[in-house]
């Protein structure tokens, strides 16, 4: 039995890089630091809402990178000089990765109690209808 790739189906033109974002996404990372939630907002927009407690606005950074947004997290570790009995808040850093289809643009990104919480729009693309004139050969 042979295998159909999605790229290789005769009804699915152009949809050959669909198998590659499969894969990107299948690699990035499945680690559960910081959680996260995503919640649909509206029919055309999202919410990603990551805990960063212990972050402060200076120690995040978001990108859009090829395609996908990448949330960055760097605590400065301020241990020095300090005695812990025990220490169970780490000054730990992260990065999260989310993959973005094509049309849906970042917008703003809010900090409230120790949630970071990025919002996302899906722009509709306009239906057009083409007309192909057929030239005689």
């Amino acid at each position: 039995m042979t295998k159909l790739a999605l790229g290789t189906h005769p009804f699915l033109l152009g949809f050959e890089q669909l198998e590659q974002l499969v894969e990107r996404t299948a690699k990035s990372g499945n680690e559960g630091y910081p959680p996260y939630n995503i919640e649909q907002t509206s029919e055309n927009s999202y919410r990603i809402t990551l805990a960063v407690a212990g972050f402060g606005e200076s120690d995040l950074a978001i990108t859009v990178e090829d395609s996908s947004l990448v949330i960055r997290g760097r605590q400065r570790d301020d241990s020095e000089g300090r005695i812990f009995l025990h220490r169970g808040i780490a000054a730990r850093q992260f990065q999260r990765s989310f993959v973005l289809a094509d049309g849906v643009d970042v917008g703003e990104a809010v900090m409230e109690n120790g949630l970071l919480h990025v919002d996302l729009t899906r722009a509709v693309p306009e239906r057009i209808v083409q007309t192909i004139n057929i030239k005689r050969g």
